[in-house]
């Protein structure tokens, strides 16, 4: 039993180093794009407004909104990318035939993706200081909020991978579904500030009830319940974990069986 358990950790510990590698191998790609976009982002938006007298005040009110869009995009871009990459070039068989569990599979895609999230969050996070000094509200709610979102993507995005057949399949959902999601969600306005059709959509927008409650973490002051948030990530997440472990314990989607 004591061997098992070790074979399990050992192959678990594989995986995940393995994703690390991957995207620390490439960080060009994966990891200096979200800071260089959010860097952007503060700095036209800053400028744009700064004839106002709240341009100082917008840049807090948008960060913690840009840095859970960079991190919900980078743990869904990590899973969905490396697991089907996985598959296009038929490592996936190495590891399906191999003695691990495929709850280790799942935690280790898993937890590759939420590791790439969160540094890149942090990396935004430092970015955001540097255009104006805040105090964060709440710490463990910022980082129970951020693993769960993380978390919440990564599975999301291995759901996607394992149902991809072409490379089309893995950006489609980014392109479609996400970014219209992530981009009416309240990082750059109120809800309170809008009427009509932005308002509906934005009420009835999933994304913006993260957003709101990540911002509630960071600065204090929410217009969601943040308990009912957490509450929720924990039910989707658990859904989520038990719906990918099952198509992985059944080779759904990998050509073998």
């Amino acid at each position: 039993m004591t061997q098992y358990l070790i074979c399990q950790y050992q192959g678990l510990f594989t995986i995940v180093s393995k994703e690390v590698r991957r995207f620390m191998r490439i960080w060009i790609q994966t990891l200096l794009p979200a800071p260089i976009t959010a860097f952007l982002y503060f700095m036209v938006f800053t400028q744009a407004l700064s004839v106002g007298s709240n341009a100082i005040h917008f840049s807090v009110f948008m960060s913690p909104g840009l840095i859970l869009m960079s991190m919900m995009n980078n743990s869904f871009s990590n899973t969905v990318g490396s697991f089907f990459g996985s598959k296009f070039q038929h490592h996936i068989e190495e590891i399906l035939i191999s003695p691990l569990e495929p709850i280790i599979i799942l935690l280790g895609f898993t937890l590759g993706g939420i590791l790439r999230g969160l540094l890149i969050g942090i990396l935004v996070y430092l970015i955001s200081l540097g255009f104006e000094w805040y105090s964060v509200h709440s710490w463990p709610l910022v980082l129970a909020l951020s693993f769960l979102t993380t978390m919440l993507f990564s599975l999301a995005g291995l759901f996607n991978a394992i149902y991809a057949t072409k490379f089309d399949d893995i950006s489609v959902i980014p392109t479609f579904v996400l970014t219209p999601l992530i981009y009416l969600g309240g990082i750059f306005y109120s809800i309170q500030q809008v009427k009509g059709w932005l308002y509906q959509i934005t009420l009835y927008n999933p994304i913006y009830y993260l957003i709101e409650a990540f911002r509630g973490a960071m600065l204090g002051s929410s217009l969601v319940s943040i308990p009912y948030v957490l509450i929720s990530l924990c039910i989707i997440n658990m859904l989520f974990f038990i719906l990918n472990w099952i198509l992985i314990a059944r080779r759904v989607g990998m050509g073998t069986s």
